[in-house]
């Protein structure tokens, strides 16, 4: 069993909402901050492919080098970096390997910020090495130097060649370029808090003085752009683009002067008379002027980019810049600007994003490295993708794009049968993953997506349970607040996991008899969901009412049936499911809910500091009557379960003890119940439980580091039957598989508040079946790179019991790192 392996099926998680936290590489991949990690993602494949840990705090920015800008300078390089920074003025440096795909923790840049870094540019100089400036909230701007390893697995060189005190109002965007004509010389642009753009010269190792400023934009500069050379009429000039919370876009012109013909007659043009200062650089000077004024957007301008030059050369220039620029807003939408082809006037010429009604704003966007796709990430840690398919003329249609939680995840629960797992967030939603069988590739690979988002709420949410049993798909959710909220599937629901899951097709269409909801509409100041019914008029068209985006309105939802994964602008209006009972009863926040395994009991807890807050509600699945009321704890209740055979409740509690008590169904609708055991466990809060799936045992995890297996015996009285040796850190997790019920053989996985994972072998000795000390050992521990980097919340198994001929199980792991995780663990 030493042998296990462990692979990754899929990672869901949210964009840190922040500035300049998402950058797309040379290399094709985009990286982005999820709360402490750096996430990687595929944009062919719409999957995150891995997380990077290292980061103590929230990643704020990340950066390819080469990312998509310097593509055409990329061809041969085998290994790829990248810088990420963080909250606390941390900056990472990490190696991607093309070859292998492999990554690697470099080094940490030794120049640490005092405070959080705000933005990260590089420049690639040649094709080996790179000059990067960091900027941060200690009002500083490090400038290094990085060399890229000559062979596979050498080491990169860093040297911080320069810092720079720009004053009390910190910058919050940076760009770099080499001055054309003086190969020698760098340009830095910064701006910030103080309305103006300030320019910084000099040599790739050396100083940086200040040059000249420009000033023009009446509130922060945003963000900032350097061309690359532009040779237009002789003239060799570059161009600088920033955008600012004045909702403007300003084009600058840096020309370089040409001085045997200083002396000459200037020529009288309109530019001539709004020239700007002179940037003195060495021996060359450069005319600033300014270009043009692009006004557009509604909001505050996030973020502008040119577009990168195409990786074959243009005109005999390698890195010819077209003229082009990508501008994103918290307008909710993005623009394209270029040049009008006979006047020369920049023109607004693609727009897209302002349907997205759930996107509250864009915080930036990127091209992609051969220009055809722009990505933008929103505050509600969504991404949104647009691809160029026309072939005559532009046409930009939306891709998708992975997604997750932008808030720690709380915890998850599998459908009844395994067919999709649910997730509840601070973020205030509920989201369903599920498996969508890939028709398009050759191995006919299923990918993870995250396909209905059944509620949004206006609280955060902290536990959820899906009701097992027959009918229809239901679930139940607590948030912060006193009343837990029933939820049962659309129709619209039903009819997409048809498609989804091509096996139990006949037990779905039974339940879609009945159904006669079709979807849920969000009330526009309430918390409720109300239906949406299949034989309702047709909607009320809205599209022509004034003030449409008002506080008081919110879309009509219109539930379909989607034959392929959504992308974000269906997902957060129109797969939400109706809700159908409050559960009124606990004087404080829910804090947890579990289900018993035929569908008749739910069980909630509520935050709690007396005994009397802290009971157990019991309520009945159906007509979901409170039927009981179990005193034992004086503090929170952390987890609950049900046994296999639904006969005990085990409860697990902050008060550091356990209780378990016993079920009994005497009629139809009443129940009997007793506290049959409770026992202090451990010296610190417990936050978890599972029971064997097959046995009356149970494991408890604790903040004291500890795992300890219990059994129920006849006399029910509870025994400790083991203690597992003290883990590294907090145990937050458990969840227990069985192998094999004939032999006991059990898995137990376990979850630390560090984030890592690991799986232990439970195994039963002589004929009475109980477990034996000797035999607990450790299987397996996960990768660093495949775990969470913030507490584990929930360890889930697909199915509890492994099916005798498969050899491969499933487990999913929520964590604060707002991740929800799926593992492929081999048992053979």
């Amino acid at each position: 069993m030493q042998n296990m392996e462990v692979e990754r099926v899929f990672i869901g998680a949210g964009c840190n909402r922040v500035v300049n936290n998402v950058s797309w590489g040379a290399s094709g991949l985009v990286s982005f901050g999820a709360q402490n990690a750096v996430a990687i993602f595929c944009p062919k494949t719409a999957q995150i492919l891995t997380t990077l840990p290292g980061h103590k705090a929230s990643v704020n920015c990340t950066l390819w080098l080469p990312n998509s800008k310097f593509a055409f300078k990329a061809k041969q390089l085998e290994q790829h970096l990248l810088l990420s920074g963080d909250a606390e003025g941390v900056i990472i440096l990490w190696e991607y390997s093309l070859v292998d795909a492999k990554w690697r923790y470099v080094l940490q840049v030794p120049q640490v910020h005092k405070k959080g870094v705000t933005c990260i540019t590089a420049i690639m100089v040649s094709q080996q090495e790179a000059v990067f400036a960091s900027a941060s909230s200690d009002g500083t701007v490090n400038v290094c130097e990085v060399v890229f390893p000559s062979t596979h697995g050498g080491d990169c060189k860093l040297s911080c060649s320069d810092s720079l005190f720009v004053g009390q109002k910190p910058m919050v965007a940076l760009s770099l370029a080499e001055l054309p004509g003086n190969s020698k010389q760098l340009v830095l642009a910064m701006g910030g808090l103080d309305n103006k753009i300030h320019l910084y010269c000099g040599e790739r190792n050396g100083k940086f003085l200040r040059a000249c400023e420009l000033k023009a934009h009446t509130d922060w500069i945003r963000s900032l752009d350097l061309s690359l050379p532009v040779y237009v009429n002789g003239e060799t000039s570059l161009l600088l683009v920033s955008s600012s919370q004045d909702k403007g876009i300003r084009i600058w012109k840096m020309t370089l002067q040409d001085s045997s013909a200083s002396n000459k007659k200037q020529q009288t043009s309109l530019a001539s008379y709004i020239k700007g200062p002179v940037l003195v650089a060495g021996s060359s000077s450069y005319q600033i002027s300014m270009e043009s004024l692009l006004i557009g957007h509604e909001d505050w301008v996030y973020s502008v980019e040119w577009q990168p030059p195409s990786t074959s050369s243009v005109e005999g220039i390698e890195g010819f810049q077209p003229q082009s620029i990508l501008s994103a807003s918290m307008d909710k939408t993005m623009l394209i600007w270029q040049p009008e082809k006979t006047t020369g006037i920049w023109m607004n010429v693609v727009t897209v994003g302002e349907l997205s009604h759930c996107a509250l704003g864009f915080y930036g966007g990127h091209w992609s490295p051969n220009a055809d796709s722009i990505l933008a990430h929103g505050y509600g840690g969504s991404f949104h993708l647009w691809k160029n398919v026309g072939i005559e003329y532009d046409d930009w249609k939306p891709q998708k794009v992975p997604s997750g939680h932008f808030a720690a995840v709380s915890d998850i629960a599998w459908a009844r049968c395994g067919e999709y797992m649910m997730s509840v967030s601070h973020d205030q939603t509920t989201r369903v993953f599920a498996p969508w069988l890939n028709n398009t590739s050759i191995e006919n690979e299923e990918s993870w997506h995250e396909i209905a988002r059944p509620q949004v709420h206006g609280h955060d949410i902290n536990c959820v349970t899906v009701i097992k049993g027959k009918g229809n798909h239901r679930f139940v959710g607590g948030a912060d607040e006193k009343v837990a909220r029933v939820f049962e599937s659309p129709l619209s629901f039903l009819k997409t996991l048809s498609h989804v899951t091509s096996d139990n097709s006949s037990f779905s269409a039974d339940i879609q008899a009945d159904v006669q909801i079709l979807g849920a509409n969000m009330s526009a100041l309430g918390l409720s969901q109300k239906p949406i019914y299949v034989q309702a008029s047709t909607p009320i068209d809205r599209s022509n009412t004034e003030g449409f985006d008002t506080l008081e309105t919110v879309p009509e939802a219109v539930p379909v049936v989607l034959t392929e994964p959504p992308i974000e602008e269906q997902l957060a209006w129109h797969t939400l499911w109706p809700e159908s009972h409050k559960l009124y009863g606990h004087g404080n926040e829910l804090f947890s809910l579990c289900c018993d395994h035929d569908g008749k009991l739910v069980a909630s807890s509520c935050k709690a500091q007396s005994a009397p807050v802290a009971e157990i509600w019991l309520w009945q699945v159906g007509s979901w009557k409170s039927v009981g009321r179990l005193r034992s704890h004086s503090l929170t209740v952390t987890q609950m379960e049900f046994s296999h055979d639904n006969q005990y409740l085990l409860a697990v509690s902050r008060d550091r003890h356990f209780s378990v008590f016993q079920i009994n169904h005497k009629g139809t609708d009443e129940i009997d119940y007793q506290l049959v055991a409770k026992q202090e466990a451990h010296k610190r809060i417990i936050w978890s439980c599972s029971w064997n799936p097959f046995g009356h045992e149970f494991a408890t995890g604790s903040r004291d580091k500890t795992v300890k297996i219990w059994a129920v015996g006849t006399e029910t009285s509870v025994k400790l039957l083991l203690t597992l040796p003290p883990f590294k850190s907090s145990v937050t997790a458990l969840s227990w598989l069985s192998l094999d019920n004939h032999s006991n053989r059990g898995l137990l996985a376990v979850g630390m508040e560090n984030g890592l994972i690991e799986l232990w072998n439970l195994n039963s000795r002589g004929g009475d079946g109980h477990l034996s000390v000797q035999n607990a050992s450790p299987a397996v521990k996960f990768d660093p790179f495949l775990c969470h980097v913030s507490t584990v919340q929930r360890l889930s198994w697909r199915n509890p019991q492994k099916s005798e001929d498969s050899e491969t199980v499933q487990l999913a792991s929520c964590g604060a790192d707002h991740c929800v995780r799926i593992f492929r663990v081999n048992v053979t």
